[in-house]
C-alpha cells in the first residue's frame, strides 16, 4: 500500500523531478504533488512524495529528513489523513472575549442599529 509524505521547507525552484530523483534513492515513487499558490503559481514550499511502502516511506525520513535540497533543510514526515488534520484544530472560540453579556445598549436608537 503506498505510503505518503509530506515534504517541507522546500526552495521556490525546487522541481517534481528533482523530488522524485531524490526520493527514488529510498524506493519507488508513486507520485509526487508540489502545491503551488492558486493565484500565481508559485510554489508554496511544500509538496507530498508517495511511496510504494511503508518501509521505503520509513527509509526515505530516515535518509532525507534534514539533507539538503536546492540550498534549503528540508523537513520529510508522513502525512496526517484529513482525519488527523481536523482532530489537531482547536474547536470553539468566541473572540477571546471574557465576561460573557455585555450589558445593555446604552439607550433607546429607534430600532435602528448603529
Amino acid at each position: 500500500m503506498p505510503k505518503k509524505l509530506y515534504v517541507g521547507n522546500l526552495s521556490y525552484t525546487t522541481t517534481k523531478e528533482s523530488l522524485e530523483n531524490l526520493f527514488s534513492q529510498a524506493g519507488t515513487v508513486e507520485s509526487v504533488n508540489l502545491i503551488s499558490d492558486r493565484s500565481t503559481g508559485q510554489s508554496r514550499g511544500f509538496g507530498f512524495v508517495e511511496m510504494s511502502t511503508q518501509q521505503e516511506a520509513d527509509e526515505a525520513i530516515r535518509k532525507f529528513t534534514g539533507q539538503n535540497l536546492d540550498g534549503r533543510e528540508i523537513v520529510v514526515n508522513e502525512a496526517r489523513t484529513e482525519a488527523q488534520r481536523d482532530s489537531g484544530r482547536r474547536g470553539g472560540g468566541g473572540g477571546g472575549r471574557p465576561g460573557g453579556d455585555r450589558g445593555g445598549s446604552g439607550g433607546d436608537r429607534g430600532g435602528r442599529r448603529w
